[in-house]
């Protein structure tokens, strides 16, 4: 069965102000996805599907997909507000998706076997895609996935916080999920979960989680379950808040039903949390480049 990657892209447009807005990031104006799918590909992904808005299709397929869909097999999935199990009149109360529960699922008609779930803005590097097909093509058991981790100082921004899943981990399993926001401090870092829950101290070297999963298609039975039970809420906080993958993932490992592996990425990973982040992204891509990792130009 084929490996594929779903790319979850349909925040893209209220990030950057649409995607001709998106800076380049590679010497030849590749984009941060357009290293992703080289990377998956080469780490033996056969297909990518794009997880986007249904208006912003001309324009991914201009900017993007034009220049994969010789390369590899690609599809789209659209992330619609009206798109609901439920309570349908909510739709009309709602600017924006309703988070990356509801992305990924869009994708289920277009995945036929295991699959890895990424962020578009985000650079994971080529050892992250690798990790992820060796679990996926070594792992046998259809309830037990992965998390391509990286320790914390990798991940953090010169210029502010940022908000990373903390890891705890026990004889090679992630054991709890804690969504928080992270200040690298003096030797160091301070994590503040999002659910107001008491700050703690980890270590530079803390596992957290990018958003980088390996499922194998059971996975989407967890989703389904989870995005009806989100729409059981009052309406008050499901238009105030996001139905999200990581809280899909965490539950289900305190209920037992799931084993998530910690699978630590060698690579370097990159983001642009702050716009300052920019320059120092395009540095470090020319420096890959420069070291031969990648190609000068991506797509030849």
């Amino acid at each position: 069965m084929e490996k594929t990657l779903v790319v979850m892209a349909a925040g893209m447009s209220s990030r950057f102000g649409g995607l001709k807005q998106i800076e380049p990031v590679g010497p030849n104006g590749e984009f941060i996805i357009d290293y992703s799918v080289y990377d998956a590909k080469r780490a033996g992904f056969e297909k990518v599907v794009f997880v986007i808005k249904k208006e912003l299709e001309e324009v991914f397929r201009e900017t993007i997909g034009k220049r994969l869909e010789d390369k590899i097999k690609v599809a789209y999935a659209f992330q619609e507000i009206g798109d609901i199990p439920s309570k349908q009149y909510l739709a009309s109360k709602r600017s924006k998706p309703w988070g990356t529960v509801q992305a990924v699922l869009c994708a289920q008609d277009y995945v036929a076997g295991d699959f890895v779930v990424i962020n578009a803005d985000d650079f994971y590097g080529y050892d992250t895609y690798v990790k992820a097909s060796e679990f996926l093509s070594n792992e046998a058991n259809d309830h037990v996935y992965a998390s391509i981790t990286f320790p914390y100082i990798k991940t953090a921004s010169l210029f502010g916080s940022v908000k990373r899943a903390v890891c705890f981990t026990q004889d090679g399993n992630i054991t709890k999920l804690v969504e928080s926001k992270i200040t690298t401090q003096d030797g160091y870092a301070l994590a503040e979960p999002l659910s107001g829950d008491e700050a703690f101290q980890i270590p530079l070297d803390q596992a957290v989680s990018m958003n980088v999963f390996a499922f194998k298609h059971s996975f989407f039975q967890y989703l389904e379950e989870a995005f009806r039970e989100y729409f059981l809420h009052d309406d008050e906080y499901i238009l105030a808040n996001e139905a999200l993958l990581p809280d899909v993932v965490e539950k289900n490992i305190q209920n037992g039903n799931i084993t998530l592996r910690n699978v630590s990425s060698s690579s370097s990973w990159f983001g642009v949390t702050y716009k300052e982040d920019l320059e120092g992204l395009k540095k470090s891509i020319n420096e890959l480049i420069e070291k031969g990792e990648y190609p000068k130009k991506l797509w030849e």
